[in-house]
Order: structure tokens, then C-alpha cells, then sequence
């Protein structure tokens, strides 16, 4: 009679272990790979990027073409630094991006070419890549106090 306990324990165990996954099988969110920095600029410069953006903290760059109220800054301190899929999405599909703002896509994200034939995968996610580390969070004007020195 004592068996029966145990037997239908090691039953229960092996029935939670089967349960249990090592994650090998398990689907994952879609995952870029990682791009190349020096790449990234470089495709920057010959995709013509330059032309209407700049690049905060970059020196070097060719100056912007358009006229300065129309030049997009990429990178700087934001509230929200941008995440990789973010920046993936902005180039691929910019007005998509602006599109969930209160106040729909800007003028400027609506005038960006479609870049989705002439660029390779591999210099998105090198742009991806160069840019991501220009965006930096903004600190508040009131974490010291709220925090202390």
C-alpha cells in the first residue's frame, strides 16, 4: 500500500519535469543581429543619410543639404532612448513611427525616401548599430534633490 504514494509521486515528478523546457524549443521575439559601427557610418555617408540628418556627437560628417528647419538630429538626450527595433522601424517604415504621436507623422518623416530597395540588410543594421549609442537619456532637472548628491 505504500507504494501507491510513492509510485504516483514519481509519476507527478516526471509528469512536471516533461513540463519543464531547457527553452530550446521555445519561440523567441524576432532578433536582429548585431551590426558593425564603422560600417554603420559608412553606409550613413554613402546612403546619403547626411543629407537631411545629423548625427548628435558625430563630428565629421558631411554637413546636411536641406535647409537647417528641415535637418532631423539623430541621437541626443531624449526622455526615451530609442530601442534597437525602434531605430529598425524608423528607417524602414518612418512614417509608421511617428504615426502613433498624438499628432500623427511629422512633415518631415513623411518626406524621407523609401530606402527599403537600395539598402542591404546588412548596412541597416550597421546604421542601426551606429546610431543606437547617440541616444542618451535625459536626466530630470530634479533627480538630485529628489535623490540627494
Amino acid at each position: 500500500m505504500k507504494t501507491i504514494p510513492l509510485v504516483s509521486s514519481v509519476i507527478m515528478a516526471l509528469a512536471l519535469l516533461t513540463g519543464c523546457d531547457s527553452g530550446k524549443n521555445k519561440r523567441a521575439a524576432f532578433v536582429f543581429p548585431q551590426g558593425d559601427v564603422t560600417r554603420g557610418q559608412t553606409a550613413f555617408i554613402t546612403l546619403n543619410c547626411y543629407e537631411c540628418h545629423r548625427v548628435d556627437g558625430v563630428p565629421g560628417l558631411p554637413a546636411p543639404k536641406v535647409a537647417p528647419e528641415k535637418v532631423v538630429l539623430l541621437g541626443g538626450e531624449v526622455a526615451l532612448p530609442r530601442t534597437y527595433g525602434e531605430l529598425i522601424t524608423a528607417v524602414i517604415h518612418p512614417a509608421y513611427e511617428h504615426s502613433i504621436e498624438p499628432e500623427g507623422p511629422s512633415e518631415k518623416a513623411l518626406e524621407m525616401p523609401d530606402f527599403n530597395r537600395k539598402m542591404s540588410v546588412a548596412q541597416m543594421l550597421d546604421i542601426v548599430t551606429f546610431l543606437k549609442p547617440h541616444y542618451r537619456r535625459l536626466r530630470p532637472l530634479y533627480y538630485d534633490d529628489y535623490y540627494g548628491p
